[in-house]
């Protein structure tokens, strides 16, 4: 006889059904955006290459799954219903990050024969690069470009050797031998589990007493742990780490776990901390920013479209 335990309690626990059975897919938010965009079914139709019942069978099948009507449809054209205006909203979101996500994927194939080869760190070629890429697809729609992305290092590394044409990197300043820009300014924060006694603290944490805590660490020679080392070095240098580990992802899901204080890009952790799943700690006298920068080879000024996506990135992040 069970014992009512909690396994008993999460098997007698309604299960959902997977995202992918209660969100429409990408094909249909796309032709409701181009809904919005004619005012007219038939012409969202001819726009994504379908026959116009095709279409009308999306949209009656999305307002099935999503259980509200989308679409006001008349002889004069189509109209979005209240809350299909605010259901296009989202689905703008969506669609957006898809092709940030198809643009980032794009450039990882390394086609042989790319006329752009990036090298970016780990914050920026997560957070910000695909933006960028599918902007300059927008200009240059034919550039083939290809993508490498580790440590700011091993971004150096990779534009001394010639095996990249333009780099990104964050850290206190511009790696030897080459040149570079300020593209953007980012901060570090300290972040905890809503668990750990410091996400209930009251009083910031001073800089002696965050030298000392074992934290989750990122590698030596990415950016993040570079500002983190110069920050504490007056007060002894960061303690043995707890853990170290070889991405933001990876840094980020144990400090959700509660392995332990960490120290992560604001960009890297916005939703976690909307969510709480992450609190940020309050420090007291520790200088966490830094520079994010489009770097070069000293004697290579970028040129066609290196230039245009170095223009891009200071256009999108002007320095806070």
């Amino acid at each position: 006889m069970s014992d009512g335990g909690p396994e008993d309690a999460a098997d007698r626990a309604p299960r959902r059904s997977p995202l992918a059975h209660r969100v429409p897919d990408l094909g249909a938010l796309e032709l409701l955006l181009a809904v919005a965009r004619h005012g007219s079914l038939g012409r969202a139709a001819r726009e994504l290459g379908i026959s116009q019942p095709a279409a009308s069978g999306r949209i009656r099948s999305m307002e099935t799954r999503l259980g509200v009507a989308l679409v006001d449809r008349s002889p004069t054209g189509s109209r979005l219903t209240p809350a299909g205006v605010l259901v296009t909203d989202w689905a703008r979101r969506i669609v957006e990050a898809a092709e940030a996500f198809d643009a980032g994927a794009q450039a990882l194939r390394g086609h042989r024969d790319s006329r752009l080869r990036i090298a970016a760190s780990m914050t920026i070629a997560e957070y910000l690069l695909p933006g960028w890429l599918v902007a300059l697809r927008a200009l240059r729609p034919d550039t083939a470009v290809s993508l490498y992305a580790g440590n700011s290092a091993a971004v150096a590394d990779r534009l001394a050797s010639g095996e990249a044409d333009l780099g990104f990197v964050e850290g206190l300043r511009i790696p030897a031998g080459l040149d570079g820009a300020t593209v953007a300014e980012d901060r570090l924060l300290v972040v905890v589990a809503p668990g750990h006694p410091w996400a209930r603290r009251r009083t910031p944490v001073p800089p002696a007493e965050l030298a000392a805590a074992p934290l989750v660490l990122r590698e030596p020679g990415s950016g993040t742990r570079q500002v983190l080392d110069a920050a504490l070095a007056r007060y002894g240098g960061t303690a043995a780490p707890l853990l170290e580990l070889a991405s933001t992802t990876a840094v980020k899901a144990a400090a959700v776990s509660g392995a332990g204080p960490t120290v992560l890009s604001e960009l890297a952790v916005t939703d976690e901390l909307a969510a709480r799943r992450l609190v940020a700690v309050e420090l007291a006298d520790v200088p966490l920013r830094r520079a994010l920068r489009a770097v070069w080879r000293r004697s290579q000024r970028p040129a066609g479209p290196a230039r245009e996506l170095l223009a891009l990135t200071t256009a999108s992040n002007p320095p806070r």
